[in-house]
This record gives structure tokens, sequence and C-alpha cells, in this order.
């Protein structure tokens, strides 16, 4: 059993619009914070159709110092080069990196060899910590690609992991691969440790398709069957919904503030 701590923020809006803005605004002032107190700030930036309103609302942001920033991802396919449609490399160079001049990311090279990219990787990872996370919740309530039953104790900063049935649907699901028989079945995956460990997390979870797992990420147990319920344990998250994606969630609409594994909600325009 994994204790809560009630000091995570849930924060639940109209819709994905007024959600990206919001998480936006919080994230610009976190880079800035970090670099004023760093001279930079490392940040790691989840991918998924999700997260497309939110990454347009940030490199929207005025007066972020990007090239103080330092790129990390969460995640990639293995056996997927650079330049296929679904490549998560693709996706933070054309939707963050080529839009903010960011100069500094490490990308996972998901064609080369697996444990050596994890180790090369996971090493400038540890070099000091992340400054904030922006994650998102899967359909499954995976967290990067770590699907249930996920590993909650393993230290290393990157894992390969085997993508459950789930997971490899709703990347067909998002348009990124046209069968499921197309979708790589293993994965280089920040692990959960790992992600815990940045100073701040922000997950952004919007749309309808969401609303099981964050139910039950939010009020379920915290156990790796539902492996976004851990971040009810990390001091500094603010998870963003909007009303689809709160849809399940118990208690009034408005009023709060919500409590994870309670059934109080709280609302935010």
């Amino acid at each position: 059993m994994y204790p809560a701590l009630v000091s995570m923020s849930v924060k639940i809006f109209r819709d994905d619009a007024t959600l990206g803005r919001a998480a936006a605004v919080d994230a610009a002032a976190l880079i800035r914070a970090a670099i004023e107190k760093h001279g930079d700030a490392r940040i790691i930036a989840a991918t998924g159709a999700s997260q497309f309103v939110f990454l347009d609302a940030l490199t929207a942001e005025r007066d972020v110092p990007w090239a103080q920033v330092e790129l990390f991802h969460l995640d990639e396919y293995v056996g997927l080069t650079a330049d296929h449609p679904a490549s998560f490399r693709k996706f933070l160079m054309e939707r963050l990196i080529k839009k903010t001049g960011i100069q500094r990311y490490h990308f996972l090279a998901g064609e080369a060899d697996a444990a050596a990219e994890c180790a090369r990787v996971g090493a400038l990872l540890a070099e000091r910590p992340v400054d904030v996370a922006f994650v998102g919740i899967g359909e499954n309530g995976h967290l990067a690609f770590n699907d249930p039953p996920a590993d909650f104790d393993v230290e290393d900063p990157y894992l390969i992991v085997h993508l459950d049935r789930a997971c490899r649907q709703q990347q067909v699901g998002e348009g990124w691969f046209r069968t499921i028989d197309d979708v790589p079945d293993r994965a280089i995956s920040m692990s959960i440790r790992q992600i815990l460990k940045a100073q701040a997390i922000l997950a952004i979870v919007p749309e309808s398709r969401k609303a099981q797992a964050v139910k039950a990420c939010l009020e379920g147990e915290i156990t790796p069957l539902a492996p976004a319920s851990i971040l009810r344990t990390h001091p500094r998250t603010t998870i963003f919904l909007d009303e689809q994606s709160a849809a399940l969630l118990e208690g009034p609409p408005k009023g709060g503030p919500y409590q994870p594994g309670t059934s109080k909600l709280g609302a935010e325009a």
C-alpha cells in the first residue's frame, strides 16, 4: 500500500482549449522559475494526441528563455526510426523544438540498441534533478509507457517495456498506426521512480476517453494496476482535467478542493 499525499492539486476546466492554456501558463512559470534559480531548466515532455493543445499553448507563451532549457522525453518505440510518422522524436521536433529553438535535447534512438540507449540517456538524466515533467495518463492508466501492472520500485531511469494490447490500440485510435499489428510491442520508457524524481509534475489529461483511467487513478487504490495513481504520492503534482475527462469523478461539480481518493470535487472555470 502506498500512502496518498493530499497536497496534489486537481484543476478541472470547461474544455481542452481552456485546460491547455491554463496548463501552459503554469508550465511556463515553472520553467522561468527554474531558470531564475539554476540558470537553466531541465524538463520532460510527453507526446500523444492529448498533448496537442497544451504544447501549442506552451510554445506560444511569451518570454520563456527556451535557449536555457534542456529537454528529455518520456519514451520511444523500439525499432522505429526518427522519420516514422509515429516517432516521438518526430513529434517533439515538430511540436516543441522547432517552435521554440530548444538547443539541448536528448532523444532515445528507438532503432539503436535499446539497452545501450537506456544507459546512455539515463546517465545524462541522472546528472541533476529534472525541474518539471509534463506527462499524460493513458487510456489504460499508463504513465509514460509503464502499462499495468507497472513497476513502482525499479530505480533505473529508463526501462525496456512490453506494451499491452490496450496501449497499442490507443495508438491506433489516435491515428498513429493503421492497425494494431503495425504498433511495436516494445518501447523504451522512463521509469515510474524516475518520473517521480522531478521537482514538479504537470499531468495534462483531456478527453472523455481518459475518464475511466482518471477515476481509477484519482479515486481508486494507489496500485501498479493503475500506474498513474502513483502521482498521488508526489508532493508537487498538478492534474489538469477538462469536464469530459473528469466526468466520472464523484462529488459536487463545484467547491473543493478536490482531495484524491475522496469524493470532494473542485472545479475551475
